[in-house]
């Protein structure tokens, strides 16, 4: 029972490890979207107090770099001390604070120090403090999501009428764009992730070279972002620079980056790839596994060709001797 219980405590244990790792990877991927998009609108502002809350203080500087300050008591003086700690990137961020309080904590500090009025409520004062006057207000009717559903589908493409071959030609070259649109942002957002989860890594390896060709260059650099840079075929030999996995999707197929990073680290670091040389050992013992099953083949061969070589001796003797009587009966004797 023991045995049991402790394998179902380590299911749990386990499975809460990798709901938690996806649970970061996701929430950073959402928040470096959010800072992407607002990243001029700091800078323009000159940065944002987002809380200030003794002991707790979160600050993003116009270079969208982070400042918390945290303070606790010293065990062995006793004494208040504050630490400062300049957070770099989402992924440290959301490892420390709860996202939905960051979101949170701009949107009040926005608020703030545009001096709007304060989150409005279902109070009387609702319209007011949202600033809406009382001839601006709509009835949504009595049944808003029966309209909304309507809006929506008025809104919708009408479905292609494919009266011939050529409609129909037609309408599968726009769903082939329009999916590899898809596919491309999909492996953008790939791409993106895995750099979310690499920044940590990236950091202690430092810049690693992955190729290094006549017509293209690929490089994970010591943040976790890949840096590439490629000789279009239609560029006229000029060097194009890649930068964000949106435009390296352009000229890179995910899984060909993964796969050379992996063959790049392997030849970097031989021990993160002790399997391999198990894998050859294997494959080597195999291979003389099959040659000396070759040579017991052979033998056998030869065996069974000594044994086809014995019958045909007999018929061979067997015909002489036929020969001899044939001869003792049609040569002329003394």
């Amino acid at each position: 029972m023991d045995t049991g219980r402790n394998d179902l405590l380590g299911e749990i244990a386990g499975d809460a490890t990798l709901e938690r790792g996806d649970f970061l990877v996701q929430s950073t991927e959402q928040l470096r979207r959010f800072l992407d998009r607002h990243k001029e609108r700091v800078a323009a502002v000159g940065g944002l107090t987002l809380i200030d809350e003794e002991p707790e203080y979160l600050s993003i500087a116009p270079d969208m770099s982070f400042r918390s300050r945290t303070r606790f008591v010293d065990d062995l003086t006793g004494e208040w001390v504050s630490e400062t700690e300049v957070i770099e990137s989402a992924s440290e961020l959301v490892e420390i604070y709860n996202p939905a309080d960051i979101y949170a904590a701009f949107a009040e500090a926005a608020k703030e120090a545009a001096g709007f009025a304060a989150e409005p409520t279902a109070g009387g004062d609702l319209l007011d403090a949202a600033g809406i006057g009382p001839d601006e207000a709509i009835s949504l009717g009595e049944d808003p999501y029966a309209a909304a559903a309507e809006q929506w589908a008025a809104g919708q493409p009408a479905a292609a009428q494919l009266d011939d071959d050529e409609a129909a030609a037609r309408r599968l070259y726009d769903l082939a764009l329009e999916y590899q649109e898809r596919s491309q942002r999909s492996e953008s957002r790939l791409l993106e992730d895995f750099e979310t989860a690499a920044a940590t890594a990236a950091s202690l390896v430092g810049d690693l070279i992955i190729v290094d060709d006549d017509d293209e260059r690929l490089i994970l650099t010591a943040t976790g972002a890949f840096r590439a840079e490629v000789v279009p075929e239609d560029g006229d030999g000029a060097w194009r620079s890649l930068s964000g996995p949106d435009e390296l999707v352009e000229f890179y197929d995910p899984t060909d980056v993964f796969g050379d990073l992996a063959d790049a680290l392997a030849e970097a670091f031989p021990s993160v790839a002790p399997e391999d040389a198990e894998d050859a050992e294997d494959a080597e013992d195999a291979e003389g596994a099959d040659e000396d099953d070759g040579d017991q083949d052979g033998t056998d061969e030869d065996d069974g060709e000594d044994g086809d070589d014995q019958p045909d001796a007999d018929a061979g003797a067997g015909s002489d001797s036929a020969a001899d009587d044939q001869g003792a009966e049609g040569r002329p004797t003394a």
